[in-house]
């Protein structure tokens, strides 16, 4: 696939004044788009007198820059003082927007504010960094000071780089947030998101300013539904949050909502988190394909509760929010302890399937693991539908890999168990989404 491309557009004196456009194409994929130019902007003449020689300069030629995307809309305009812009989805030069760089039809806005009587002729160099699946460390639950949280949006982005994630989910209680008035700090992705919090259950949505426009209070299961209806219509992802803690539990009836992932890991692993670990087995084990996700529920430091406690691994397409949305949604994903906690590559042998993906089983099939940051005595399970079995203990600090064989349709996650305090029994350090494996 081409990644870079060179125009060149002559503009005659005739159209000094007039606005122009020159098309191009945005290929499909692209995670980041760069556009330099130039032009004879000055010319040049030599002047001699007794004591010394002088070159002139006369500005000539004065071309500004804009761009259009393929639905009309300006993404940008710079007049003539940079000659280099860049855009991906979440971030982009001063004067053009972060913008979707979606596949067709470009163009570029040219200014012919000032041509020489010999018309000028303008390069314009087009550079394309294309979109390829890489990890990416997150917290998807978080709150700021615009609810019960005691951190802005910046300072809780730069705990985030600080902790060495790569994207943050702000979710304030009933407080929407557009995504556009969030900051982007280099090398972290901010995503809006609110969690609706009702007596009766908290759900977070996702990637959307306004998931819907009434009211978050709802007083009957109608009013409730119609708010996730709206959520789900808008495009957001809707996670449901800690279904099983003792103090805001979800009560009202999954079987009748809408929702993409379920929050199985909140906070620190505690009795409430293994309960809602072992709902979302018995969802898998009744065939529902349901991925899960893990977070902070952040509102400030405290002995055991840390951002990015737990930390929500993602193998997206890029960093933009879209992506790492879209990730979650498919189940590629697993949950660590923390953000230098444990990692997990998890496929099949022989087939191109990654966590989240649907196989149909065959006979001989097997689940290949491998897995970094181990310390001695953590212990690698794999689950199914047919029940968990320990296939090894790491017997120092290190990384395995491994095999285990797939005998009946269904699925297979993979989990990681540590002995995080001498006599407490071990807890979760991992779980993985599962990789499905469906009846041919």
């Amino acid at each position: 696939m081409q990644n870079q491309m060179t125009l060149e557009f002559f503009i005659p004196h005739a159209q000094e004044g007039d606005y122009l456009t020159f098309p191009f194409t945005m290929p499909a994929g692209v995670e980041s788009f760069t556009l330099r130019y130039r032009y004879t902007h000055r010319s040049e003449s030599e002047r001699r007198s007794d004591r010394a020689t002088f070159l002139a300069q006369q500005e000539i030629n004065i071309i500004d820059l804009g761009l259009i995307d393929p639905q009309g809309l300006q993404v940008g305009a710079s007049g003539s003082n940079k000659h280099e812009i860049t855009i991906t989805e979440q971030r982009a030069t001063p004067g053009y927007k972060p913008w979707p760089l979606t596949p067709g039809e470009w163009r570029i806005l040219a200014g012919a504010y000032k041509v020489a009587p010999a018309g000028v002729t303008v390069t314009y160099e087009l550079e394309f960094s294309f979109k390829s699946r890489r990890w990416f460390k997150g917290d998807l639950h978080t709150h700021t000071l615009a609810s019960d949280g005691v951190c802005t949006v910046e300072e809780l982005g730069q705990r985030a780089l600080r902790h060495g994630l790569d994207f943050l989910a702000i979710t304030d209680h009933n407080q929407m947030i557009a995504g556009e008035t969030l900051p982007q700090p280099p090398g972290l992705t901010l995503i809006q998101g609110m969690e609706w919090t009702h007596f009766r259950g908290h759900a977070n949505f996702l990637g959307v300013d306004r998931p819907y426009d009434a009211p978050f209070a709802a007083n009957t299961f109608e009013e409730v539904q119609s708010r996730f209806i709206s959520a789900r219509q808008r495009g957001a992802l809707i996670s449901i949050n800690h279904p099983y803690d003792p103090d805001c539990g979800f009560q009202f009836d999954l079987n009748r909502l809408p929702f993409d992932i379920l929050e199985v890991w909140n906070g620190p692993m505690r009795e409430s988190n293994l309960h809602a670990l072992g709902f979302w087995q018995r969802l898998l084990a009744s065939g529902r394909k349901i991925p899960i996700c893990g977070g902070s529920d952040y509102h400030r430091d405290s002995p055991f509760l840390f951002l990015g406690g737990p930390t929500t691994c993602v193998y997206a397409m890029s960093a933009a929010p879209g992506d790492i949305l879209a990730a979650l949604q498919q189940g590629h994903a697993y949950i660590t302890f923390a953000p230098d906690g444990p990692t997990l590559s998890a496929g099949v042998g022989g087939e191109a399937a990654i966590l989240g993906d649907s196989l149909p089983w065959r006979e001989g099939q097997c689940l290949q693991i491998s897995a970094e940051g181990l310390i001695a005595g953590d212990v690698i399970r794999v689950v199914t539908g047919q029940g968990s079995e320990a296939i090894l203990e790491a017997e120092c600090a290190g990384r395995m890999g491994a095999t285990h064989p797939i005998t009946a349709p269904g699925f297979a996650r993979v989990e990681i168990y540590r002995a995080f305090l001498p006599g407490i029994p071990k807890l979760p350090a991992l779980l993985s989404n599962p990789i499905y494996f469906d009846y041919p």
